[in-house]
Formats: C-alpha cells, structure tokens, sequence
C-alpha cells in the first residue's frame, strides 16, 4: 500500500491513509478517540508491576478529528488542508506547518500511512 516517499515529492500532493489495524471511534460529543491496545508482553509484565490499562485511548481536538474524519485514502493532504480552512479559518493558520506537522506526527506513531 505505502510507496516509498521521495524528498523530491510534493507533501501536500501525498495522500494519508488510516491503517487497517488502527482502532477509533467517534465520541457523543463528535471528536475522535484512537485507541492503542497495550497487548506485547512487555505491557502485560508492566501490568503486573503498575495498574496500566490494557488499552491507551488518545482524544483529539476539534482540529485534530476533522483531519482524522477526512484522511479516507482519498484525499491529499492539500485536500484536507483546504476543508480545514473552510471549516476553521484563521483559527488554524499557519495552515499547511501546522497541518504538515500533524500529519507527520500521525506518520511517526504509526495511525497512518502516507501514499502517491
């Protein structure tokens, strides 16, 4: 599914992807919840030790759940970008740092892939 990004590639042409094993859902109040089973077996000797959940559920913001709802493999970053500012406005500028940023931390954890 992932291709290998190339540095010469347009960031904003790229399209996220929600992995196919990543839990969320969508709360009462309309932001998105990920949730990170905490199942290897360093967790569950952890678990032992210290009262940790079994799973980590992490809340996004407002900003944070509209990109999540709109990362459906077929838009692009600039796509996204684009509904943000309709949505927002100036509440999100610098739009594209800020959005890049986002994405990339999204990439980091593992929550998505990104494509061509």
């Amino acid at each position: 599914m992932s291709q290998k990004i190339k540095k010469t590639d347009n960031f904003l042409d790229l399209i996220p992807v929600i992995k196919r094993n990543q839990s969320w859902i969508k709360k009462e109040n309309g932001l998105i919840e990920i949730i990170i089973p905490r199942n290897k077996i360093l967790d569950r000797i952890v678990r032992i030790f210290h009262k940790t959940p079994k799973v980590m559920r992490i809340e996004l913001d407002k900003v944070g759940s509209c990109v999540w709802k709109n990362i459906d493999g077929k838009k692009n970053i600039e796509e996204i970008g684009k509904i943000l500012k309709a949505e927002f406005g100036q509440e999100v500028e610098p739009l594209y740092q800020r959005l890049g940023t986002y994405i990339n931390i999204l990439k980091n954890n593992k929550f998505i892939v990104l494509k061509k």
